[in-house]
């Protein structure tokens, strides 16, 4: 992967970053030396996502099928919630979400 430096991407612009994408999938933004960010064209970088949810849906499947899963709520109780969310009521944080069981 080739590395593109915050100065040279402030003094050259996308232009920097378009030369080494023509090369290259992705690319490394360095600032003061050290590597920071990595930059794609977002067709690259759907189809990673997509891979990334797919292999979580496998993993669903596989816990699934071993039954290393557990109810939290049910569907009624979970309609609720959604209804509640999507109308602004509800105040959703990771530590008191009733959606993530811990397995």
């Amino acid at each position: 992967m080739q590395v593109v430096t915050a100065n040279e991407l402030k003094t050259k612009g996308v232009n920097s970053l378009e030369k080494v994408l023509c090369q290259d999938d992705e690319a490394i933004i360095s600032v003061r030396g050290k590597p920071r960010y990595v930059v794609m064209e977002l067709e690259h970088y759907d189809r990673l996502r997509g891979a990334e949810i797919f292999l979580a849906w496998q993993e669903a499947r596989v816990d699934y099928k071993k039954g290393d899963y557990e109810i939290v709520e049910n569907v009624g109780e979970h309609i609720k919630h959604l209804e509640k969310e999507l109308s602004g009521e509800a105040e959703m944080t990771l530590d008191n979400s009733p959606l993530i069981a811990n397995v």
